[in-house]
This record gives C-alpha cells, sequence and structure tokens, in this order.
C-alpha cells in the first residue's frame, strides 16, 4: 500500500485504487502499530475516490530526515577521492570497514522539496551531485514499517574541504526530496531491488545508471539500530541509507537540470535543480 500527501488529504493506493485516508493526521497515521494492517482497515468502498497523484507533497509530517553514509562501496571511492587533497581519504576507508556507520542529521520537514518541485545547489559551491537512496520510515517505536525515495543532495567540494564541513555540504534550503509517496509493503523490500538515476540537462540525458540494493554492505536494521540507539522519535524519523550511484569526478549540477529518481515498488522521484 502507498500513502499519498495532496495539498489537503491523504490517499491510500492499494490495488488500483484510491481511498481517502479516514485519519488525516500524517504523523498520527504513520505511527500506528501494525501499520499495513491499519491501513486495511482505513480502506472501505465509502471512502473510494478517483484520484490522479499531482500537485503532491512530501510524504512527511514533522519527522525529522537523517542519513547514512559510505555504505556502499562505490560512495567510499567517490568520498575518498574528493577528499585526497584534505588528507581526509583515510577517513572514509576506515568508516566502510568500521561497525559503527556513519550517520548525520540531513533536513529538517520544513526544508524538504515536494515531488515535482526544487531542489538546490549551492551558490559558494563548484561541484554538486545528487544521490538517489532508498529511505527507510522508522516509527516511534524503532520499527521499519515503510520505504520512499531519498534525493541526498551533496556539495562535493565543500565535503571534500574538510570533512568537519559535512553539514554545509549536505544541510541546507532544499538539500533534500522525498517521495512520491511512503510506500509501506505487507513484507520487507527485496534486496534485488533496483534503484534507477537519470539526470537531464536541456532535453538530453547526461547521467544515467542503475544499481541494486543489495550492493549495500550495511544492513537496513543494523542502521535503524544505531540510529535509534539513544534517540528517540516520537513522531517517527525517515533514514536515507546512502548511494552508490554517483557521477564520473567531472560531473556537477547545473541550473535547470532535471532529475529522475525511480526505485521498483515505490515509483518516481523528479526534481528541478536551482541555485539557492
Amino acid at each position: 500500500m502507498k500513502l499519498y500527501r495532496s495539498a489537503n488529504k491523504i490517499i491510500i493506493a492499494h490495488e488500483g485504487k484510491h481511498y481517502i485516508a479516514q485519519t488525516q493526521d500524517w504523523d498520527h497515521l504513520v505511527n500506528q502499530s501494525n501499520l499495513y494492517k491499519k491501513l486495511q482497515e482505513e480502506i472501505n468502498p465509502f471512502n473510494e475516490v478517483i484520484w490522479e497523484a499531482k500537485d503532491l507533497k512530501a510524504p512527511i509530517g514533522t519527522q525529522e530526515i537523517w542519513a547514512a553514509g559510505v555504505t556502499y562501496m562505490r560512495s567510499k571511492e567517490a568520498r575518498m577521492e574528493e577528499s585526497k587533497e584534505s588528507g581526509a581519504a583515510v577517513f572514509y576507508s576506515k568508516v566502510y570497514d568500521a561497525e559503527r556507520p556513519e550517520l548525520f542529521f540531513k533536513s529538517t520537514h520544513y526544508r524538504v522539496a515536494n515531488p515535482g518541485g526544487q531542489v538546490n545547489i549551492r551558490k559558494d559551491s563548484k561541484w554538486n551531485v545528487p544521490e538517489p537512496e532508498l529511505t527507510l520510515f522508522i516509527n516511534k517505536d524503532k520499527e521499519i514499517v515503510g520505504y520512499t525515495i531519498g534525493n541526498d543532495m551533496s556539495s562535493r567540494d565543500i565535503e571534500g574541504e574538510n570533512p568537519l564541513y559535512l553539514p554545509q555540504a549536505k544541510c541546507y534550503d532544499y538539500s533534500a526530496a522525498i517521495g512520491p509517496c511512503l510506500w509501506i509493503p505487507k513484507e520487507p523490500i527485496d534486496p534485488d531491488t533496483k534503484i534507477y538515476m537519470k539526470i537531464e540537462r536541456n532535453w538530453k540525458t547526461v547521467f544515467e545508471g542503475q544499481i541494486s540494493i543489495n550492493q549495500m554492505k550495511r544492513k537496513h536494521g543494523e542502521l535503524a539500530e544505531y540510529l535509534t540507539r539513544e534517540m528517540s522519535f516520537p513522531k517517527g524519523v525517515y533514514l536515507m541509507t546512502g548511494t552508490c550511484l554517483v557521477p564520473d569526478d567531472s560531473f556537477t549540477l547545473q541550473a535547470d537540470d532535471i532529475i529522475h529518481i525511480e526505485i521498483d515498488g515505490i515509483g518516481k522521484l523528479t526534481n528541478k535543480v536551482v541555485i539557492g
């Protein structure tokens, strides 16, 4: 089942039909015990609607978004390359092999770009990339109950200059996009699920790639456990799980680029790039 947020309602999509959720408080709805079963109970013929997925809002209430880094070998290699001149490359090699994962704060809910909306690149950065990531929804009871698509926008030159600049490279207005929905499956996501990304510039494709999430070194439960080990999230939390689709070092985003990220079973997240 999928949950969509539009301008004035929450929609449940199931088996090709759409229903207005009886519970219209997002934070309350997504934190219900046994969410899949709860959504089944919300579905009945009386609240079925004819609905098109347009004017979508990010599938988020007041949750925070966090992110995990260096969870794929390609991410490790890219982070080491961008930071080699600063002498910090060794840290990314170490964290890839360490027991403890890299976790960092990414965004508040009000800084998140909507599906179809604009994502920013920093005015003080010259090397910017999108990072397509499977994103977990972890409820208030620390359970992974849903998934969405995440775009972790990153300023690679700022991060590469000094690892202590990571918050500035990662956290700014509209540096994160999620959507188009929150997918609540009956079973955990298939490890062979693929992530696709395409970047268009002036109607031409300038980057395209795909990767299976089974290439991730760390397990989803492992990342969720570390994030929630000493922190509570009364409304739940989103956790981006890292990327393996990184354009080569000669590539940087430009204003008006269009980023398409697709994950099997969830849908497609599209955003336009602007200079913040």
